[in-house]
């Protein structure tokens, strides 16, 4: 294993059968490597800094129906809403003060906000704050769409590519949704120069230590500019409701390894990770993880937004969530900084 961890930080490179050795027969001394290995190569490039990103949940309105979101279309619990654009340049204006440069839009599939209402929202987020970056995470839209939503001033998206194999990718959603079009709409991404980020679940149903393997060599190949991966969490509502969660433990061990992959990488302690574990969020950033993601939408719509069962900080005003962030940061030795957080 040694042999393998010191391949992997000298060539941010291994085979899909290293990969899976890595995983399959990992122990307390190749987690603890690879832990410092990441740490390392992350405080070379950014220090002790940690970025924030202002999470606006815009909409849990979705067309899709993939078997695992507590947001699908065919729950028909989950109570339904969609921000205005008033109410979305509102979250951005309060984030500002609270120093937040970098907005993430994130929202289910909702054909509502078409290209010309996200543009106006961009667009006038950005004349009110030219320092900021826009991110959106909207799912899988056209070619066409991701170029007018660049012109109006968007930096980045999010789209996880949530399995690189494709069996997998069917086990997990409905026959309307199909790997080739994840893969294209990602590929479309990178060439309209977006920052790109890509992601995926870890423990979710029917994963294989293969079919994580194959998510690493995407990773590798693909270079993405950030990743999102955090454990899978069952919603009560969904196919997959009976499956257990996902671990903190192999959590971790893939940032560290997805770390030394691409030492540059902006890749994120995710809230799912805070919320099977109190001290996720920290044990994440201290695999090697280097962004935080605060809510900064109304607290009256935060529990609808619930992907997965019992997620945390939906009661939390804006305020007092990045003050807390801040808090637990500083106790792991961390800083968090006022910065729109570009790849280094």
């Amino acid at each position: 294993m040694r042999n393998l961890i010191k391949k992997l930080s000298e060539t941010h490179s291994l085979d899909l059968d290293e990969y899976e050795s890595l995983i399959a027969n990992r122990n307390d001394e190749s987690r603890k490597l690879l832990t410092d290995l990441a740490v390392e190569a992350r405080k070379k490039i950014y220090g002790n800094k940690i970025f924030i990103r202002g999470l606006i949940e815009i909409s849990n309105f979705c067309k899709n129906d993939c078997f695992y979101c507590g947001i699908r279309r065919s729950n028909f619990n989950a109570q339904r809403y969609r921000l205005t654009p008033e109410q979305i340049i509102s979250c951005s204006e309060e984030g500002y003060k609270l120093g937040f440069r970098t907005f993430v839009l994130q929202g289910g599939e909702d054909d509502f906000f078409t290209d010309e209402i996200l543009g106006k929202i961009i667009r006038e987020i950005k004349s009110r704050h030219s320092d900021c970056a826009i991110t959106l995470s909207l799912g899988e839209r056209t070619f066409e769409s991701y170029r007018y939503l660049k012109v109006c001033g968007a930096d980045r998206y999010l789209l996880r590519h949530e399995t690189a194999d494709r069996v997998h990718y069917k086990i997990l959603h409905p026959t309307s949704l199909s790997f080739e079009n994840r893969l294209k709409c990602l590929y479309a991404l990178r060439r309209l120069g977006y920052y790109v980020g890509c992601g995926f679940m870890v423990n979710s149903p029917h994963q294989t230590t293969r079919y994580l393997a194959e998510d690493l060599k995407f990773i590798e190949t693909f270079k993405p500019e950030m990743c999102g991966i955090g454990p899978f969490i069952p919603h009560k509502d969904t196919p997959f409701k009976d499956f257990d969660s996902g671990t903190v433990e192999l959590t971790c061990y893939l940032l560290s390894i997805i770390r030394l992959i691409n030492p540059h990488i902006l890749l994120p302690s995710t809230t799912a990770l805070g919320t099977i574990d109190s001290f996720g969020r920290e044990r994440g950033i201290l695999a090697g993880a280097n962004v935080v993601m605060p809510n900064l939408s109304p607290v009256d719509v935060r529990k609808k937004y619930e992907l997965y069962d019992n997620k945390i900080c939906t009661g939390e005003e804006s305020a007092q969530c990045r003050q807390c962030l801040q808090n637990r940061m500083n106790k792991i030795g961390y800083e968090i900084v006022i910065d729109r957080g570009d790849i280094k």
